[in-house]
């Protein structure tokens, strides 16, 4: 970090001047007082230059003990730099041989593993080869007993081909048999299926059954209703004539009053035939007319004889 000079120099020259002048402050005359400025400053002048020798002095020693520190630093960092490399390569060769120890005992215990396998295999075949040969031993009578087969039956040359035609003929029995046990297997399969349609099918028809009963109760439900429903609407119908009746006459005997009314008053039929509410508003008109009309004389009529 840089350091500012001239704001440190004035600092301490601000703080040595004070301590000066007022140690100073008595009459003295203008020329001693400007003497002993001048005096001041010059030795406040060489205490700075003093103090800046001495600081460049120590700061140039601490610029050295920086670059010492630094060049350290550095030495340093090499060092763990190729200490941190000892290290990596002495967990790789540890690793190294570690692994190869392990691949080691893996190859002792596969050898071991195998070792017994064989050692096992070995007693395994001993065990085998002495059954073979209490076999041998159980079957020589009948190898005796092939023999004199074989003599008593010379289409056959030796005895592998007597017991091939015999295996031949097993085999041909056991495939038989199990031809059998499939064909019998699968009639029973076939009278389940079908004792299974049975069922199904009863079963069906008597759904069948009461289904039809209940269309056939639907039917006659919707027989009557439908019968209900004619009545209605016959009724509907008749009721609709005779309101389409009523309000035919209605209308012609609007159009009568209409017309008496336009006669009365001397006027052409000035609405349609059709307006029966306007026809009817005429002749509602007229009667209040003719109402206070007759209102109005019978008034007259009441006041004439008390005049």
């Amino acid at each position: 970090m840089a350091v500012p000079w001239d704001e440190y120099f004035r600092l301490s020259l601000q703080e040595k001047l004070p301590m000066k002048i007022s140690e100073q402050n008595v009459d003295i005359p203008p020329v001693l007082r400007l003497l002993e400025k001048k005096q001041e400053l010059l030795d406040a002048d060489r205490s700075l230059q003093a103090q800046k020798e001495a600081f460049q002095t120590t700061k140039a020693s601490l610029k050295q003990r920086w670059e010492q520190l630094e060049q350290k630093e550095q030495e340093l960092k090499r060092s763990f730099v190729r200490f941190e490399k000892f290290l990596q390569d002495a967990e790789a060769r540890r690793s190294r041989a570690l692994r190869r120890a392990a691949e080691e005992r893996h190859l002792a215990c596969r050898q071991e593993a195998e070792a017994l396998r064989l050692r096992a295999q070995l007693e395994e075949l001993q065990r085998e080869r002495a059954r073979l040969q209490r076999r041998l031993q159980r079957l020589e009578p009948c190898a005796r007993l092939l023999g004199q087969v074989l003599e008593q039956l010379p289409e056959f040359q030796d005895v592998p081909e007597l017991v091939a035609r015999f295996d031949g003929l097993a085999d041909t029995q056991a495939a038989l048999r199990l031809k059998e046990r499939q064909q019998l297997a699968e009639l029973e399969e076939t009278r389940a299926r079908l004792q299974r349609l049975r069922d199904a099918w009863q079963d069906e028809l008597l759904r069948q059954g009461q289904r039809r009963a209940q269309l056939l109760e639907q039917l006659e439900a919707a027989r009557e209703r439908t019968l209900h429903w004619e009545s209605k609407w016959i009724q509907i119908q008749n009721t609709a004539a005779e309101k389409t009746l009523l309000l035919g006459r209605t209308r012609m005997a609007a159009l009568n009053l209409f017309q008496l009314v336009c006669q009365h008053q001397r006027r052409p039929l000035f609405l349609d035939i059709e307006d029966t509410e306007g026809q009817l508003e005429q002749v509602k008109l007229f009667i209040l007319d003719l109402s206070a009309m007759l209102a109005s004389l019978r008034q007259a009529e009441s006041t004439a004889p008390a005049s």
